[in-house]
């Protein structure tokens, strides 16, 4: 996706972030995952290990779920926005999920020149079910800069 371009006069409270649709979410994305993070935890990539382990088969890392949160925000503020990001994860997310990603401005103010944006983020299976919330800080430029 192209970037786009957000002033900081343009963001309101209460505003949406566009949704950010990933999935359905297959092993080989998984796999490949586990290749660039280094996170080779067979919980991820063995159905059986995932099951001996209590877990009721393969799922997705936690932190490429947080990857999508955070593409979500960048996608609609723009490359090196983000300048603060945290998330709890609620619920796993399997193969054949599909994780719609989107959140609300919760506030703006202005800090050291800079224009700060605060988010509320959330991501949820096509069930509707949250599996990952947080909140992030952006910094938007401002038009008369």
């Amino acid at each position: 996706m192209k970037y786009a371009k957000v002033y900081g006069e343009d963001v309101k409270v209460g505003d949406a972030i566009p949704p950010l649709v990933k999935g359905p979410i297959a092993q080989i994305q998984l796999t490949r995952y586990a290749g660039a993070s280094g996170d080779f935890n067979p919980i991820h990539q063995d159905d059986e290990f995932a099951r001996a382990a209590g877990m009721g088969g393969v799922f997705a890392h936690g932190m490429l779920s947080m990857g999508f949160v955070a593409q979500s925000v960048t996608d609609w503020l723009g490359a090196g926005t983000v300048r603060k990001l945290g998330v709890r994860f609620s619920a796993l997310v399997r193969l054949k999920d599909v994780i719609t990603c989107t959140g609300r401005v919760l506030g703006t103010s202005e800090k050291n020149g800079e224009r700060l944006v605060e988010l509320e983020l959330w991501a949820e299976n096509q069930r509707g079910e949250k599996v990952v919330t947080g909140r992030a800080t952006a910094v938007l430029q401002s038009r008369s800069a």
